[in-house]
């Protein structure tokens, strides 16, 4: 089971370049409310104010840039298993709009809160 988890966590980080030039994606957690949709993005090592997060046609992107810690430029590296470089995850949202939008730091998780719009009912 440790051998295909290791596998899997391989090939979850593998860098795939993309036209926008991210060569990985981080894991994401995506959690519906009646209220909001929760997004919780794996960002270890990664100031989540410089993560840009807006909205395309429905499609929520996370973007931006892990960059190596300043010491690892001069240290022996005996395993290097979290990914550099620039990230993009594009996650479709649930069908709908939403009133705001607000950003969290969580334990290593940059968590993005999208409020639904209300709907107003009318009634007969």
């Amino acid at each position: 089971m440790l051998a295909q988890a290791d596998r899997l966590h391989r090939q979850m980080f593998r860098p795939q370049p993309s036209a926008q030039g991210a060569n990985w994606e981080p894991p994401v957690d995506m959690l519906e409310t009646d209220d909001a949709v929760l997004i919780l993005a794996a960002l270890p090592g990664v100031d989540v104010h410089e993560v840009q997060a807006v909205i395309e046609s429905g499609v929520l992107v996370i973007a931006g840039v892990r960059v190596l810690p300043e010491e690892l430029r001069t240290a022996t590296i005996h395993r290097l298993e979290l990914p550099q470089g620039r990230f993009e995850r594009r996650i479709e949202l649930p069908a709908g709009r939403y009133e705001s939008v607000r950003r969290t730091e969580v334990n290593g998780c940059l968590v993005i809160s999208l409020t639904k719009a209300s709907v107003r009912r009318v009634r007969p």
